[in-house]
């Protein structure tokens, strides 16, 4: 698949077939992770990988009950680490690069998991504490996405998407007044 139709054939899947992530399409994806930019490429950022009933279930109550999370082969949560990324950055650092990394890299996860023939959804609505505590996830590292990759059991459709005119926003020449 190139990348073109990697892009096009993501979806947020959310029903998931009972089977599992090989051990190598696991280790694909970390490595796509590691290649993903970062700032001051600190990689200001950690991953949970889980893959046992109970910790996906308790991600899934975290997450406001969605229950597809528990379905997938596999979870994956990426934590923002905000003391490495302050070592260099002070607060903005610690506000916003290392949730830039974070995201950055649970892109990269997702586009590498389609290219795999593997689904993923994107979970942002969950409580930090909550699966900060089913990870047992030290402090310092804040949870940014919760995304559960397995073998699709569905294939939605895309839904629609704005236009260029719509994404773009018109700015003026010149020095500000």
């Amino acid at each position: 698949m190139d990348f073109f139709e990697v892009l096009e054939g993501r979806r947020s899947v959310r029903a998931y077939a009972q089977a599992t992530v090989a051990a190598t399409q696991l280790a694909t994806i970390l490595d796509a992770v590691r290649v993903a930019p970062s700032a001051g490429d600190l990689q200001a950022f950690r991953i949970a990988v889980v893959d046992s009933p109970e910790q996906k279930a308790g991600l899934a109550k975290a997450a406001l009950g969605q229950s597809f999370i528990g379905d997938a082969a596999i979870v994956l949560v990426f934590l923002a680490d905000v003391e490495r990324s302050a070592v260099k950055y002070a607060q903005r650092g610690r506000t916003l690069f290392a949730l830039q990394d974070a995201t950055i890299a649970a892109a990269y996860a997702q586009l590498c998991a389609t290219a795999l023939g593997l689904a993923s959804c994107w979970v942002g609505a969950f409580d930090d504490a909550q699966v900060a505590n089913v990870l047992g996830a030290p402090a310092g590292l804040w949870p940014i996405a919760i995304l559960p990759i397995g073998v699709p059991a569905e294939t939605p459709q895309r839904p629609p998407r704005r236009s260029h005119a719509a994404l773009l926003l018109r700015t003026q020449a010149g020095p500000p007044h």
